[in-house]
């Protein structure tokens, strides 16, 4: 006789499938339902289709703000994810010194986001701000408040400053994780500090910085709090980026269809481009488990 398979398991599964339904699935279906409606009043509402979608992706203002958004993730996987890998190797590995460190990186992400805007909004100034004061006795006519260059400068800094550690914890647990044979082998062998980090290293590190990049640019690309708080999208149109476009025109216009159409957008172009990465970064025989 077959034995009755045992299902009592899913009822620890449960919970979380309810908490899953009520916190994504549910709103995303909402923000279906919003997409292709025109909604008129309380209890009136109109079929439109495609409608939304057509008119938002001619929208001149997207575009503007699309383009800022990829030239400001691009900028900070160039400069983070090297960044962050340097700091990784030139942390100690074993004693107080490493703990001390540890706990040093990773002060900046225990700010919370809107505080870390208010922290740079307040250290650019250059009326009672360090960093806009040494800036000005420098001769640099510098204004983020003003200028749109300094103000994109500005909100790049604050961002790296903010998120590179996270990208150095990884890589010195990726480090951390590496066998001290590979090591002496490559000391038996002569081989120099660049040999050891091309040929060792960085190829056990191509996992973890798979995951880091994934993070950065998913981060990067919904970044909306730190801008918003330094600069509210300002001066002009200079930092406003996706996210604040979609804010503006859910909560400020009140346009609910347009709205929701573009955020199933900004959605999977999120989710297109991290799959489209993740499967050609990672070959077949480097797949977890593999």
């Amino acid at each position: 006789m077959s034995k009755r398979k045992n299902n009592r398991a899913w009822f620890l599964v449960l919970p979380t499938l309810i908490i899953v339904a009520f916190s994504a699935i549910i709103p995303l279906m909402t923000v279906v339902n919003y997409s292709v409606q025109d909604i008129l009043g309380p209890n009136t509402r109109v079929f439109v289709g495609f409608e939304w979608f057509r008119e938002v992706l001619r929208d001149a203002e997207l575009h503007g703000a699309f383009l800022r958004q990829v030239l400001f993730s691009l900028a900070i996987l160039l400069i983070q994810i090297p960044f962050g890998v340097g700091v990784g190797l030139l942390m100690p590995r074993r004693g107080w010194s490493a703990s001390l460190c540890l706990v040093i990186i990773a002060l900046p992400l225990l700010i919370p986001w809107n505080v870390v805007g208010t922290i740079w909004q307040i250290f650019c100034r250059t009326d009672i701000g360090l960093g806009g004061a040494f800036l000005d006795g420098m001769g640099v006519d510098y204004n983020y408040a003003i200028d749109p260059v300094d103000a994109w400068l500005t909100v790049l800094v604050m961002d790296v400053w903010h998120w590179t550690p996270l990208v150095a914890l990884l890589c010195y647990a990726g480090l951390r994780a590496i066998p001290d044979a590979y090591y002496q082998a490559a000391q038996i062998d002569g081989a120099s500090p660049w040999a050891v980090f091309r040929h060792i290293q960085l190829p056990k590190l191509k996992n973890v910085l798979i995951i880091a990049v994934l993070l950065r640019f998913m981060d990067s690309f919904m970044v909306y709090t730190e801008p918003f708080v330094l600069t509210g999208g300002g001066p002009g149109n200079s930092t406003t980026f996706l996210s604040q476009f979609l804010a503006r025109m859910a909560v400020g216009q009140f346009d609910l269809g347009p709205a929701a159409a573009f955020s199933l957008i900004y959605f999977l172009f999120v989710l297109l481009f991290c799959y489209i990465f993740y499967t050609v970064v990672m070959r077949p025989d480097d797949a977890p488990g593999s």
